[in-house]
């Protein structure tokens, strides 16, 4: 994989931030702008990072795997994580994941045909007493989900769809 120049620029600014010896401190930040770009983080793409950061590419793939903000494959246009851990699953966050993936007739780590949802489940989102809480593309946090709210959500998200 090539990076782009604008990519490449986005990569020297994030780099800039660390000492010139430490410029491997940039590597979470350089797969979120890949993610950004590509929708989830290739191999070619983990080898591209860590060639730009003069790092192993094994390196850089351990933390593509350890942190779960990293898709390691497409994902839909919106993705859905949706906690299970046991605060929000003694709050119904299994059911909410279970409404989700039945109304979209997916199963849990799918994907619409569509390509406009993903749903997983998630680690805890650190919002308990809101459960059941989900996270909508990694950025927006949702709470008190119930079967109405959800159906509303998955409603407002079609109407943004591009």
């Amino acid at each position: 994989m090539t990076l782009s120049d604008a990519t490449r620029a986005r990569f020297a600014r994030e780099v800039a931030k660390y000492p010139a010896d430490q410029k491997q401190s940039a590597v979470m930040a350089c797969l979120s702008i890949v993610q950004q770009e590509q929708g989830w983080v290739s191999a070619e793409a983990e080898a591209a990072v860590a060639d730009y950061l003069g790092m192993p590419a094994i390196a850089v793939h351990e933390v593509t795997t350890f942190y779960n903000m990293y898709n390691q494959q497409p994902v839909g246009q919106f993705k859905l994580n949706v906690c299970t851990n046991l605060p929000c699953q003694l709050r119904d966050g299994q059911k909410a994941l279970e409404h989700l993936c039945h109304k979209l007739g997916i199963e849990d780590g799918g994907t619409t045909p569509d390509g406009l949802f993903t749903v997983q489940k998630c680690e805890c989102l650190g919002a308990c007493a809101d459960a059941p809480v989900m996270l909508v593309n990694d950025r927006q946090m949702v709470s008190y989900m119930s079967n109405d709210r959800l159906d509303q959500l998955i409603d407002t998200l079609k109407a943004q769809a591009k």
